[in-house]
């Protein structure tokens, strides 16, 4: 089915482009949603402004998230976000991209969480870069710390090697003896 987008629809379209696309698609999200219409030559003339407007704001946006990504990866962002964890390591709950999301909003970036790319809810203890992508040209990757409530990720480190000095204390108990 042929339809005029009469908004920008990611990965598909922007304003004034003719798309072809299936019908259950057109009938169900792209018409009920206002998104497109009918390509008649009608309404192609009628959004020819529209178009040249969405041409501006698209350029104003992907020039706000350009300046976004560089100011990102100047400050070398890193978020952490504390969790309950079993001994083992392993979450309670898990971290998902709102809570990185609300995390980067914290620290004063204006990212929202389909911003932000992990394929699946992370449900361990760990350091791993995470991808924010706000186009499909315009993307980076910060780094995000997953620590256990209470801790930052030095302590973290330090609550690791403290259970072997733990270990090593008693035998020096038994040479004061």
């Amino acid at each position: 089915m042929r339809l005029l987008l009469l908004e920008d629809v990611r990965k598909l379209g922007h304003v004034g482009d003719v798309v072809e696309v299936a019908s259950g698609y057109a009938r169900n999200y792209l018409l009920p949603q206002r998104l497109a219409t009918e390509p008649t030559q009608e309404n192609i003339q009628a959004i020819e402004e529209r178009k040249k407007q969405a041409a501006a704001e698209r350029a104003m946006r992907l020039k706000r998230f350009q300046d976004l990504v560089d100011q990102l990866q100047e400050q070398d962002v890193q978020v952490t976000i504390e969790r309950a964890a079993n001994p083992e390591g392993t979450l309670y709950g898990g971290v998902h991209e709102k809570d990185i999301a609300d995390a980067l909003q914290e620290q004063g970036f204006p990212i929202e969480p389909e911003h932000v790319i992990i394929d699946t809810p992370i449900r361990t203890l760990d350091n791993r870069p995470v991808t924010l992508e706000f186009t499909d040209e315009i993307s980076t990757q910060i780094k995000l710390w997953v620590v256990r409530e209470g801790a930052t990720p030095d302590e973290q480190q330090s609550d690791d090697s403290g259970e072997s000095d733990a270990g090593a204390a008693e035998p020096d108990a038994e040479t004061v003896e």
